[in-house]
């Protein structure tokens, strides 16, 4: 009788930490646009350039959400810039980076690395667990960045990518003759030794968890179950008035950038082509081809599985 009641009460403690963790998975949803709370993190006068406004909605069970995503944009070191149209820096290759003006930032370790990294839109880079920079420039001109660090083999990297808004909350923009168009996402990294060795790449082995879905103009169309956050069934049309449709919204784990994390039940990373990113007019990445697309270590762009929809996401590796 003893025996039956440990397994009875083993089984009831197993069946709530199972409902508890499919209950963590599961999005609050918010409708509509946002209310603006920074008109602005960053003004550029470059060509193309878009505004990168931040927005706060709340949701009808009181969780509060801050759009595109929370980011350290205002207080973290920014990244030195390969091409970057704001700061006037248009490099043409790779040969012509002055390593020495870019400064060298303790991630626990006593080699020299270097990360050569192309966003679409904004990055934040973590090693070892601690915030290294951020992108220069939120949303556009599209740029790329390059940041040095120190650090020992094995090091966990972590990378916050974000498909930045016009329409906040509601995961699109003006563009393609369209008032609400859903924009596409990619992020394409290069690690590389002090020899100039390549020690990691953005690819399939990856994990990335998305955090932020949207437009969506009807809920039914995402589909979650357990880990998996899959949108590919939500239409990605673009269209004239989308001021009604909902948004998904997660919590983003306070550790989620620690060595010690535990990210074995997200999915892997979703990997794209660069006809499918659409970066072949853009100087900032094909200035650098050489770097991204080294025929003997090719960098793949990668996101979460909806390269349109999904607007946050969380990408972590271990170089080993």
């Amino acid at each position: 009788m003893l025996k039956f009641k440990k397994f009875v009460l083993l089984l009831a403690i197993t069946l709530l930490s199972m409902h508890h963790v499919m209950a963590e998975e599961m999005p609050t949803f918010t409708t509509g646009l946002a209310q603006t709370v920074n008109p602005g993190l960053y003004a550029c006068s470059g060509a193309n350039a878009r505004i990168s406004a931040v927005g706060k909605i709340k949701a009808k069970d009181g969780t509060e959400w801050i759009v595109p995503a929370n980011t350290h944009f205002e207080s973290a070191v920014k990244a030195a810039d390969l091409y970057n149209q704001c700061n006037e820096i248009r490099l043409r290759r790779s040969a012509d980076i002055d390593f020495k003006s870019v400064p060298v930032i303790d991630a626990g370790g006593s080699n020299i690395f270097t990360a050569y990294i192309f966003a679409d839109n904004y990055f934040e880079l973590y090693v070892n667990g601690k915030l290294l920079a951020v992108d220069p420039v939120p949303f556009t001109p599209f740029n790329s960045s390059v940041i040095r660090f120190k650090a020992t083999r094995p090091f966990t990297l972590a990378l916050m990518g974000v498909d930045w808004e016009e329409n906040l909350g509601l995961g699109s923009e003006q563009n393609r003759g369209y008032a609400y168009h859903p924009g596409d996402a990619g992020l394409v990294a290069v690690i590389k030794d002090e020899s100039g060795q390549t020690v990691a790449v953005t690819d399939k082995t990856w994990r990335a968890q998305t955090f932020y879905i949207a437009p969506l103009n009807d809920r039914s169309c995402l589909k979650v179950r357990g880990p998996v956050r899959d949108s590919s069934a939500c239409s990605m049309e673009s269209v004239q008035d989308g001021s009604s449709f909902s948004a998904a919204h997660w919590r983003v784990p306070a550790s989620w950038f620690s060595p010690d994390f535990d990210d074995s039940d997200w999915p892997h990373a979703t990997v794209f082509t660069n006809d499918t990113v659409g970066v072949n007019n853009k100087p900032a990445y094909m200035n650098f081809r050489n770097v991204f697309d080294d025929p003997i270590v090719d960098a793949d762009f990668i996101w979460s599985s909806n390269l349109i929809l999904d607007n946050l996401v969380l990408m972590r590796k271990v170089v080993e």
